[in-house]
């Protein structure tokens, strides 16, 4: 269970530093946060947010410059809309031009 904590902690540090108008992949923020090939893991880290959180979540997407499906109705209307507002475009088959707004740290984490 700490470990698991741990690794979220990790996760959630870099979700924190994603800037407005960015996103980055699952497996991006796997590999920044040290956890290479844990992509799934930054999912279910994203999943057990408290609701009352304010990391920006809405930042990570899917390989294919795609919004993942959710279990809960809307979820994935919401995270468009989020990313819409910080002026991502998506195209008529729900996908928006993922290398010209992924984020691209500068520095190490």
């Amino acid at each position: 269970m700490k470990e698991r904590e741990s690794n979220y902690d990790r996760i959630y540090a870099v979700v924190k530093r994603i800037p407005k108008g960015r996103v980055a992949t699952y497996g991006q923020v796997a590999k920044l946060a040290g956890l290479p090939g844990h992509a799934r893991q930054v999912g279910y880290a994203l999943h057990a947010l408290p609701e009352n959180h304010r990391l920006p979540w809405h930042r990570v997407v899917n390989a294919k410059g795609e919004v993942s499906p959710r279990s809960y109705p809307f979820a994935e209307d919401m995270q468009r809309a989020f990313l819409e507002a910080e002026g991502i475009p998506f195209d008529g088959r729900n996908r928006f031009p993922l290398e010209e707004y992924r984020w691209r740290p500068r520095k190490a984490l």
